[in-house]
């Protein structure tokens, strides 16, 4: 078998795919936070944000493309927990995975937090994108007042709980995985390790307190 032949069918490639698509699903993990804060402004916007968005032919494609990052790194990652078990018999790849750090409780957990994430991502879409529609207008433009939907989903203190407790959960994730991702890129070294280990922590931290205020600030401005 060539060495290029052993690359492809080897789980360091399919390592490395998780890294790359991991990097990029933290990368649109940022941006969209940056655009929810618009929330904090006003609705208008924030209604401004969404429509520019959702108005632009182009959307498809970058929904496309976003969606296919994440079935390769959710593939991915099945394909190496499918490989490891059948590998290693009744121990578990979560268990045994080793990013340089040892095992900790964010990499022990990857498989539990990942399928949470998907179930919430689901029910995320059909909640706000697919959920109650309302119109407004801005500077003389009719759009969809997705504030308004936000906001009236929030209302609800068991629906800002799951809310939070999913970016929680997403937070541990993502920071394991921001560091693993540098790790089967190859930047193992000590020159850089101490800094992609407080960056991924300092990511982990943004996700789960950024987005969460999101949540409990729709909370109290519906009580206004």
């Amino acid at each position: 078998m060539s060495a290029i032949a052993y690359y492809i069918r080897s789980s360091i490639l399919k390592k490395q795919v998780m890294g790359v698509t991991g990097l990029l699903l933290c990368g649109f993990l940022l941006t969209h936070f940056l655009g929810n804060t618009l929330l904090f402004v006003s609705s208008d916007a924030f209604n401004t944000y969404a429509y520019t968005l959702t108005s632009n032919p182009l959307i498809y494609l970058a929904e496309a493309i976003l969606g296919a990052i994440f079935l390769a790194h959710v593939g991915m990652a099945l394909k190496l927990v499918i490989e490891n078990k059948a590998a290693r018999g009744d121990q578990e790849y979560f268990i045994k995975t080793k990013t340089g750090r040892g095992s900790t409780f964010a990499s022990s957990t990857m498989p539990y937090t990942g399928t949470l994430i998907f179930v919430f991502l689901v029910l995320h879409l059909l909640q706000f994108k697919f959920g109650p529609e309302y119109m407004t207008v801005v500077n003389g433009v009719e759009m969809r007042d997705i504030y308004k939907t936000v906001v009236e989903y929030f209302q609800s203190p068991l629906n800002v709980l799951w809310y939070v407790v999913a970016m929680f959960l997403t937070a541990i994730h993502v920071s394991h995985g921001f560091w693993s991702a540098f790790q089967s890129l190859g930047f193992n070294h000590s020159k850089y390790n101490g800094i992609i280990n407080i960056s991924s922590k300092a990511f982990g931290v943004l996700v789960a307190l950024g987005y969460s205020s999101i949540a409990i600030f729709c909370f109290l401005k519906g009580g206004m």
